[in-house]
């Protein structure tokens, strides 16, 4: 294997992809499986390339006047120059090129280099008038406003002009990508996609020793607000709680309980049921397909309890079995995730997730590797993030308010468990109503299935999301018509913040050009994608964010001040957004470079505005 000619903090002149432009580019790596160095550009965006795209600047400047001299001795080329209208008379060595995108070249060199993918924008009259594009007409001046790089053209031979506008998109992003075409009658040429995945150096949840913590910590955390809260007084002066023998974790009955919910889920999933809908674009450009039929299954679970608590089925089993079934869900969601790893020391390196391979075993079972494991049409990860878990949330609160009337001898559910029921309720009935928004999501988009995902959608949420349910079992608290009243109302506000703003970006991922998101203001990026800064996106960063927080607050106030458990899944919920924003903004930096620190400093605030 050849050694690498440039070195990691060499600074060089780095070719811009789909173009003949290069830029001072700072070297941040070189993977020796694939060839391609890690550059930076001085606006913080950052590319792969490979060597032949890249020259030192002492060579490109004496390349770039020996071209210069060989043109002023030709008056046949500088006339012709001077009769394009494309051409600027200007015959310096070289000149700051102030175009926002590089145009295509028709030259057969090129097709051999180009590490993007230019996708022909199919733009009509109504679409320039969008707001979503009105940046295009000043592409020119933005550029040249954001981007401090040095941006010197090479003199090459000229060129057809360009018949059309074209979207740049990152190469990281895309993938393994085409080639732009040389000739009208060559065929594409597809780059063949690196053998192994590079080991990837950035790392969140603590890097390694993390995963380890992690692994430990998370089983942990769950079994002991079980025990928590099965106390009478479950005041934190009483921690720890007791542990009880070894033999009361384990009941069959829970775990065939358990087995027969995921299948009957799955059942309901693989139906020819509901809207197919498509994923984002994978790196190979592929959209895979979904069943979106989440409210089908949770309308039909709800009939099927139904039909049971007639016939007679006691529900409470649920409440006085918690811990049992909590130890069969976690049995199932670590054999999952063995699986999971397993499958995925086969993956191709272009599906696995970004954050997929980083060297470390635990690291990587507890991350996930793989971007989309299926089983042919199954996709196991978007079934375990809208399915068991989060129905078998309501189904588990549910069965709280059943228990609470059992134990307290009421003729039905007190106010505060009605309250927390109908609360939770909703905001999983939203969800599936709304399963296709879901697809854009971090989760979906670039977390890999592991560990973190399977014991987070199978144990986490229906086991510590139900904690107010099954405090207010044994520990009721009255309200007042007006206090039920005032939580209603925060209700009702933060599940319109929180529909609102995802409604908004859903659309607006999807479809930038929409008509009907004309009014939607945004700044462009040098991947061609757009932030958007106005709507309740240009109130704070983060506005879906809020609108879960007040609705976290509004079902937590039923359980009252007494104690500090019920308020668990308020303080987590926090500690939940704030890390999840300090890596949407690590990345978001990386990404868009210049754009981002722009975005930034237009809507100043994260989740709440004038606080953070």
């Amino acid at each position: 294997m050849p050694a690498a000619k440039f070195q990691k903090g060499d600074q060089v002149m780095g070719r811009w992809p789909g173009s003949n432009l290069y830029y001072e580019v700072k070297v941040l790596g070189y993977d020796l499986e694939s060839g391609y160095y890690t550059v930076i550009y001085k606006d913080g965006t950052e590319l792969e390339l490979r060597e032949q795209d890249m020259k030192s600047p002492t060579t490109f400047q004496l390349r770039s006047r020996s071209r210069s001299r060989s043109r002023s001795r030709s008056p046949g080329r500088r006339s012709s120059r001077s009769r394009s209208p494309a051409r600027t008379t200007r015959r310096s060595t070289s000149r700051v090129v102030t175009e926002s995108a590089p145009q295509p070249r028709k030259d057969k060199k090129l097709n051999d280099s180009v590490q993007v993918k230019l996708t022909p924008l199919q733009v009509t009259k109504k679409v320039e008038n969008n707001s979503n594009n009105k940046h295009e007409k000043n592409e020119e001046k933005q550029t040249e406003e954001n981007n401090t790089a040095s941006k010197v053209k090479e003199p090459e031979p000229e060129a057809e002009k360009n018949q059309g506008r074209y979207n740049l998109r990152r190469r990281k992003d895309d993938g393994d990508s085409k080639s732009v075409e040389a000739k009208p009658e060559e065929k594409e040429v597809k780059l063949a996609p690196a053998s192994v995945a590079p080991v990837c150096s950035s790392l969140d949840f603590g890097g390694k020793l993390g995963a380890y913590f992690f692994l430990l910590f998370l089983p942990a955390w769950v079994l002991f607000l079980v025990l928590q809260g099965n106390l009478a007084d479950p005041s934190l002066v009483n921690f720890p709680p007791p542990l009880p023998p070894l033999e009361a974790f384990w009941d069959p009955q829970a775990l065939g309980f358990v087995v027969l919910w995921i299948l009957f889920q799955a059942l309901l999933y693989v139906l020819p049921v509901g809207k197919l809908s498509e994923g984002m674009p994978l790196k190979s450009g592929e959209r895979l397909k979904y069943r979106t039929n989440g409210f089908f299954a949770i309308v039909v679970t709800a009939a099927a309890v139904a039909a049971a608590v007639h016939q007679g089925v006691d529900l409470t089993y649920i409440h006085s079995n918690f811990l049992q079934l909590a130890t069969a869900t976690f049995l199932i969601s670590v054999v999952l995730s063995v699986y999971l790893y397993i499958r995925s020391r086969n993956t191709p390196a272009d599906q696995r997730a970004l954050g997929g391979n980083s060297g470390s075993l635990a690291y990587d079972f507890f991350k996930g590797r793989e971007l989309n494991p299926r089983i042919k049409n199954f996709d196991l990860k978007f079934f375990c993030e809208m399915r068991p878990g989060l129905i078998g949330w309501c189904l588990i609160n549910f069965a709280m308010a059943r228990a609470e009337m059992k134990l307290q001898g009421l003729d039905m559910p007190s106010h505060a468990m009605i309250l927390v029921n109908a609360f939770q309720l909703l905001y999983v009935v939203d969800g599936l109503w709304n399963e296709e928004a879901i697809l854009t999501t971090m989760d979906l988009m670039h977390d890999g299935f592991g560990f973190m995902l399977a014991f987070g959608d199978l144990v986490w949420v229906p086991f510590t999301y139900t904690l107010q349910a099954y405090y207010l079992v044994s520990h009721p608290n009255l309200l007042s018509p007006a206090a039920v009243a005032s939580i209603v109302l925060l209700k009702l506000v933060g599940f319109y913040i929180f529909r609102k703003s995802n409604s908004e970006k859903n659309s607006f991922r999807r479809n930038p050009s929409d008509p009907q998101l004309a009014y939607l203001k945004t700044i462009p990026t040098a991947t061609g994608k757009s932030l958007l800064v106005s709507g309740w996106w240009g109130v704070v960063r983060h506005p879906n964010y809020l609108g879960d927080l007040i609705m976290a607050l509004a079902w937590t106030l039923p359980c009252g001040f007494s104690h500090l458990l019920p308020w668990y899944y308020m303080i987590y919920f926090i500690i939940l957004l704030v890390h999840r924003d300090s890596r949407d903004m690590k990345e978001c930096r990386r990404k868009y470079g210049s754009a981002w620190e722009e975005y930034c400093r237009t809507v100043r605030y994260r989740i709440i505005p004038r606080v953070y």
